[in-house]
């Protein structure tokens, strides 16, 4: 049996998923693919939600898939939320057309009723297990009547549908990302079709849903893969052409491993609208993965566009230059590709999206300061989760211990100086009624003189003293940059809380 793919006119892609937990960035991905193919040729994208695991079935979790991809700008023409002209888009609420699709495929002989019992079917695969023989289903309830059947052991009265596959011979088709790719029917299983609860299984309601919604484009991801050459014999024996199906890799960890929920949070799509992501950035980098853009303002061929939208994807999108490799979710590139379009954005539009993590935080937006140090702090910022821990030095004085008041190279005494020296500085530029980086900048380069402080070094150790006293940290933003935006009232107090805390030392 070999196949080709749909030769059907518009183009029609799905996501099919599941609601049984979080939305999984693999699923995001393949959402994107989706919606590339569509935007490119005009077709429509649907969402089809596969809700026949009722024993995994979580409340709310169709809701979340939505949430996703509206976040990053992904649209739908057809779901459960929208409507279209092939509903219902629910996979729970179209179970008559799969039984009757089902009760055909046994009067045609291509499946048939098994009554195996769960613990029955566990022997049976430990068994062939020891015997080192693939796992698959030994036929015990073929060509039985219920009755016949209850003659031999391991019987139960909830029967399930199987899927008869060919005994020789090999199943293959032209996967647009894999190539040609070939099984051997012997290895295959008899997968279950129709669950004894009356719910179909993915093998039977993913082939039925695909055909009757005009699906010409079945992307899904690589463990998917084994299930193929089983819906390929559903769309033989009813006499279907398939659609064209191709297989996206798996995304890997930084040790090209597996993805773990446990170990990578991330996994989550949730996660990175937690961690302060921007949808921009994310749609971004997931498009990397996917298609190469090129930098047209770049006269080197062959030079990828770093940065680009949803527009740029599907334009240049080509599902045959996907590969079937692993593709390694690489943070670090996605931390910069954040801060690109943090940098890229209106203070505005910055403040309107940090809002909430420094509301969760208690730091208050409509403080006058806040304004100013976010402008200090939007060339740093990676995540806007990090905002609050950034800009916090703004909004309340840190707590630190005294040594570090005190830098390598320098005494206490020494330290006691040089912040002397700057609380002498400070109070002449308050009182002198303006007070900026740079009014603040010239007598303290005049106190390093003073000071005798001659050298690059020395003068760092003057300016790392004021800093730790200014702020509590040893990093921030520029040193006079952020006095200014904190004000004479807040420095002048926290420098004389500084000497308090020098005094503790003995100086």
């Amino acid at each position: 049996m070999k196949v080709s793919g749909h030769g059907g006119s518009r183009v029609r892609v799905r996501l099919a998923p599941s609601p049984t937990g979080f939305v999984h960035i693999g699923n995001v991905l393949v959402a994107l693919v989706d919606a590339a193919i569509a935007r490119k040729f005009d077709g429509a994208f649907v969402i089809r939600i596969e809700d026949t695991d009722q024993k995994r079935f979580l409340e709310g979790a169709e809701h979340l898939i939505y949430d996703s991809l509206a976040w990053l700008g992904i649209e739908w023409q057809e779901g459960p939320d929208r409507g279209g002209p092939f509903a219902p888009y629910r996979q729970s609420e179209r179970l008559p057309r799969y039984h009757e699709v089902a009760k055909q495929l046994v009067a045609q002989g291509d499946a048939y009723r098994c009554w195996c019992s769960p613990e029955r079917l566990d022997e049976m695969r430990k068994a062939q297990q020891a015997a080192k023989l693939p796992p698959k289903y030994d036929r015990l309830c073929l060509g039985k009547s219920e009755t016949g059947r209850q003659a031999f052991g391991g019987y139960t009265e909830r029967s399930v549908i199987r899927l008869r596959m060919p005994d020789t011979g090999h199943t293959t088709f032209t996967d647009p990302i894999r190539g040609e790719m070939s099984f051997e029917n012997a290895l295959l299983d008899d997968r279950v079709l129709l669950k004894s609860d009356g719910f179909p299984t993915y093998n039977l309601a993913v082939v039925v849903d695909d055909h009757e919604m005009e699906i010409t484009h079945a992307i899904r991801g690589e463990e998917w893969l084994p299930s193929t050459p089983a819906h390929l014999r559903v769309y033989e024996a009813l006499a279907w052409t398939p659609p064209v199906i191709a297989h996206t890799p798996l995304l890997l960890n930084a040790d090209r491993g597996k993805i773990s929920k446990r170990k990578h949070p991330w996994a989550n799509m949730r996660w990175f609208q937690e961690e302060g992501f921007l949808p921009e950035a994310v749609l971004n980098y997931l498009g990397n993965l996917i298609a190469f853009v090129p930098d047209a303002d770049n006269p080197q061929q062959g030079v990828a566009r770093e940065l680009f939208g949803f527009a740029e994807i599907s334009e240049h999108f080509q599902l045959g230059s996907i590969g079937p490799s692993g593709k390694v979710v690489d943070l670090d590139r996605l931390d910069w590709l954040n801060g690109q379009y943090i940098r890229r954005m209106t203070l505005d539009e910055l403040a309107r999206r940090v809002d909430p993590f420094m509301t969760a935080a208690g730091l208050d937006t409509g403080n006058p300061i806040f304004m100013g140090a976010l402008a200090l702090e939007q060339e740093r910022l990676k995540r806007l989760s990090e905002a609050p821990s950034v800009l916090s030095i703004f909004f309340r004085e840190e707590v630190y211990a005294p040594e570090a008041l005190v830098p390598k190279g320098v005494t206490p005494e020494g330290a006691r100086q040089m912040l002397d020296g700057a609380i002498s500085v400070c109070e002449g530029v308050a009182a002198a009624g303006e007070w900026t980086a740079e009014t603040l900048e010239a007598p303290f380069r005049d106190l390093a003189i003073a000071l005798d402080l001659t050298t690059g070094k020395q003068r760092g150790q003057l300016f790392g003293v004021v800093r730790v006293a200014s702020t509590g940290r040893t990093a921030t933003p520029p040193l006079f940059d952020t006095m200014a935006v904190l004000g004479a009232e807040t420095i002048l107090k926290r420098l004389a809380h500084a000497r308090l805390r020098l005094a503790g030392l003995g100086v």
